[in-house]
């Protein structure tokens, strides 16, 4: 028998055993109470609501989100059970995130929103999020995974990311903070903002830019910088209006420039000098530009009937130049190739580091991946709740009709490399590369009724996707699109996915699960079919003695696993998909949170632990060496997901001051698929980082803030991909001012 359903056992046994210490308490004059609609910017709106959802869910608060004054949403996430992520960076610009094992190459497996919104460049036709919003001008940030979040598609498998943006204040407020640190890193942030009786407003604006932490060898700059610009304005009827109504704008535009690379380090150098960055990469940067729209219009006909229709208009425009290619002798190898195989590609290698000159006719070729996305799209929620006479029910239903595009239009210019420094030789016509228009339209709609009585919730749902799938490829020879060699596909996905949660309470401890069905859309190769997997979960939330936690296990039974050519993971970048076959992935959340001084009249002392054991394993064999996960083997694991991790937080908070200790293990991960002990040029080593972050308030308006990222400066490696061995954040120490009105 499977470890995962014994594991469920085992739940289902220690939550009864418990209940049996505490009586059940009929609540069935609570039901009668009015609730309150949440707003459909939100999933879950606050902790209480998490703790009581039918399946797994997560709330970070702003006062969590604040702790560390992260910038990296990478460091924010990982003190939640379910979240694997891998680093590429160091300050968390590009994450790769993974729910329950989803694959989570640039975060392009789970459904990604900014205030109930699809927020991924083109969610459906390429969702790889090389746009993600900044944690840092977030107030709130909700993780939901399991049965119950057939509200949030497309990718329902893994789970849903909502990070909401700050609010409109209820009463004037003003806010700036400013700070400064490490390797010349700077971060402003300012927030202004009122209500009146129908009229409100926030204007938001964030910098933060680095001159980064690694090293070229001509001296050049390897950080970044980003801005962030946020207005709302809000008006409504009066209060006592019969029908109440809201509407408010949302602009939003952030422009980045980032001088990050694809190449990272052999072996031998990272050993060495793990904060190198080769010559070949002294022209590599990232530019990009962000801009929204979004209307949001609420009619509120009672306090059980809502109605909120929301249009919106995502903008993203990018262009990462960098090396993507080497060509000696007339043969080019691509990067990830060539750092697979360093010794085999020797002399490539020494183009790329600048310890070998160009010979005539070897080149480094930059390749500058040129595109455009727009997504954009209405939905509405429509939210109906009644009591009966011991019944609380409530009605969602919600209608999307979506579009996005990627538009590709793509060049090569080739480089020489002498005595360490690239010089150009060859500038590529705009389009020669890549020159191709990708789009998706999707209409979906889901229905969840939540039915209560006494103790018992459950929460059956059902979500429809049709989705239009094209792509018009123009060409590498036709770069002003006149279609003379023009190229068409098209694929369709028609889905219907269901789930059924349920909770249960027993006074101090509950008991929650239920199942659904995972999907996540293909790509637009003809008659390429979905990912779909059935989800399982079963887990208890507790309190007891001054602790309180949650204990959850999962299973994840693929019948169809999709695998994509990334250039994130050492592919072309095509964006293809290809068929993994039938794929388990299951495993264990488990979070806990004691107050070690409970009678604390000044002082408290709260500590959170959480820890994430993901098991995965195909079922199938398939592949050869070109595949992306190399020759797959039934039995074998899959790559770039940590068996094990955990993460603790230990805090002493006052009414003056507080002081916050992190520390998180994040277990070893192989690049390939395979089984058994991970050979060493697959291998990501574990690591084991603490970081410490302090603040002072001298009154209400007036504090000082520092934190310290890496406290004991460990040297390690987060990933091994697109092309080598890449560092994560070393020691950094930042302080910081704040003021508040």
């Amino acid at each position: 028998m499977s470890r995962l359903p014994i594991f469920f056992i085992v739940i289902l046994s220690i939550t009864l055993a418990n209940a049996q210490q505490y009586p059940v308490v009929n609540d069935s004059a609570l039901i009668k109470l009015k609730e309150v609609v949440l707003s459909a910017k939100v999933i879950l709106g606050s902790k209480f609501e998490a703790k009581n959802r039918t399946g797994s869910a997560y709330y970070l608060s702003e006062q969590e989100i604040k702790k560390f004054n992260y910038t990296d949403v990478n460091r924010t996430l990982r003190s939640v059970p379910g979240v694997n992520v891998y680093e590429e960076d160091g300050f968390g610009l590009r994450p790769n995130i993974s729910l329950r094992g989803t694959s989570p190459e640039r975060s392009s497996k789970i459904t990604i929103m900014e205030d109930g919104v699809l927020i991924a460049p083109a969610p459906y036709s390429a969702p790889a999020a090389y746009y993600f919003p900044t944690i840092a001008r977030m107030q709130a940030v909700e993780i939901l995974k399991g049965s119950s979040q057939v509200q949030y598609g497309p990718y329902t498998t893994g789970g849903a990311i909502n990070m909401i943006s700050t609010e409109v204040p209820v009463k004037f407020e003003a806010f700036i903070s400013s700070s400064y640190g490490s390797f010349q890193s700077g971060r402003l942030h300012a927030q202004l903002g009122d209500s009146k009786e129908n009229f409100g407003y926030s204007i938001e604006y964030l910098n933060y830019n680095s001159d980064g932490f690694k090293d070229l060898t001509d001296n050049g700059n390897t950080g970044f910088d980003k801005n962030d610009l946020v207005a709302k304005v809000r008006i409504n009827t009066n209060p006592e209006a019969k029908l109440g109504q809201e509407f408010e704008i949302k602009f939003q535009y952030s422009e980045e420039i980032s001088n990050e690379t694809y190449l990272g380090l052999t072996q031998q150098d990272f050993e060495a000098t793990p904060f190198k960055r080769y010559a070949g990469s002294q022209r590599d940067e990232m530019t990009n530009d962000h801009l929204q729209f979004m209307g949001t219009h609420t009619l509120k006909f009672n306090d059980y009937f809502r109605i909120t229709t929301t249009g919106y208009y995502n903008n993203f425009s990018r262009n990462w130049y960098k090396v993507d290619f080497v060509t000696i002798d007339g043969e080019r190898q691509g990067i990830g190739n060539i750092f697979d195989n360093p010794f085999a590609f020797s002399p490539y290698i020494d183009l790329v580091t600048g310890d070998a000159d160009s010979s005539e006719g070897d080149t480094l070729n930059a390749r500058a991946n040129n595109r455009e996305y727009l997504s954009t799209g209405i939905q509405t929620k429509l939210d109906y709740h009644w009591n009966g006479k011991n019944t609380f029910h409530d009605l969602e239903i919600g209608f999307r009709y979506h579009f996005d595009e990627e538009d590709r239009f793509q060049w090569i210019d080739d480089y020489a490399m002498t005595n360490g420094t690239l010089q150009l030789i060859n500038a590529g016509i705009p389009g020669t590369n890549a020159n191709r228009i990708s789009n998706a339209r999707a209409f979906s709609s889901y229905a969840l009724y939540k039915v209560k009585f006494n103790n018992l919730t459950l929460t059956p749902g059902i979500r429809y996707e049709n989705i239009s799938l094209s792509r018009l490829n123009y060409g590498n020879s036709d770069v002003d699109r006149t279609g003379v060699d023009i190229s068409e596909r098209e694929n369709q996905v028609d889905v219907l996915i269901p789930g059924m949660g349920f909770n249960y309470n027993f006074n101090n401890i509950s008991l929650f699960g239920g199942v659904h069905k995972g999907f996540s859309p293909p790509s637009n190769q003809e008659g390429e079919q979905p990912e779909e997997s059935i989800n399982y979960e079963l887990g208890t939330r507790f309190s007891y003695a001054g602790f309180t936690g949650e204990l959850v296990g999962f299973h994840n039974d693929y019948s169809n696993l999709l695998g994509s050519d990334l250039a994130a993971t050492g592919g072309t970048g095509s964006l293809d998909q290809f068929n993994a076959g039938e794929v388990k992935v299951q495993g264990i959340e488990f979070l806990l949170n004691y107050n070690f001084l409970p009678d604390g009249k000044k002082i408290i002392l709260p500590f959170t632990f959480s820890y994430t054991l993901t098991d995965t394993e195909f079922l199938n064999s398939f592949g050869s060496e070109d595949d992306l996960w190399g020759e797959v083997n039934a039995g074998d694991e899959l790559p770039y997901i940590s068996k094990h991790q955990f993460n603790g937080i230990l805090s002493l908070e006052h009414q003056k001051y507080e002081v916050n200790l992190s520390g998180r293990f994040n277990g070893e991960f192989r690049t390939e698929a395979g089984s058994g002990t991970i050979p060493g040029n697959e291998r990501v080593e574990s690591n084991f980082i603490f970081d410490l972050a302090g603040k002072y308030r001298f009154n209400e308006h007036i504090g000082i803030t520092a934190n310290i990222i890496n406290l004991f400066d460990e040297t390690y490696a987060v990933s091994r991909v697109p092309a080598g061995l890449r560092p994560g954040h070393p020691f950094g120490i930042y302080a910081g001012l704040e003021l508040r009105y």
